[in-house]
């Protein structure tokens, strides 16, 4: 059994800070389990493009709001507390939070915590100990 709570994450490599939000990565693939479990909030009037080419995350609004806009498509969804995404097809996509958007997400393959997006924003994939995979 795993207990853990925000104040073990808080400030620890784990607790990563960008200008356009921040995510506690709460639960990783050290963890054996699977996937990973995070908590992001993402800052009002920021845009944030992504595209996870090598996981599937699965977003779920807790509190504020925020436009998702499948880059693909054009197609724009508004998405308030009690709503989800789920970016199985790995869509590349832009989030604009209207207010302080807070979201609990799970990837598969876990992340290791370790990830930064790259240009295309991307995750690489990475073993547990850091090394890419492939």
């Amino acid at each position: 059994m795993i207990i853990r709570s925000m104040d073990d994450v808080n400030d620890t490599e784990a607790d990563i800070k960008t200008e356009n939000w921040r995510s506690r990565r709460i639960v990783l693939a050290k963890d054996g389990v699977g996937f990973s479990f995070h908590e992001t909030v993402l800052y009002a009037g920021t845009e944030s493009s992504f595209w996870y080419a090598n996981h599937i995350e699965l977003v779920h609004c807790i509190e504020g709001e925020a436009e998702i806009t499948n880059d693909e498509t054009g197609e724009k969804h508004l998405i308030t507390p009690g709503s989800l995404y789920l970016l199985d097809g790995h869509e590349h996509h832009t989030v604009r939070p209207k207010t302080d958007f807070r979201v609990l997400c799970v990837f598969n393959p876990p992340v290791t915590g370790r990830e930064v997006h790259d240009e295309n924003g991307v995750y690489p994939l990475l073993t547990v100990d850091g090394e890419p995979v492939g």
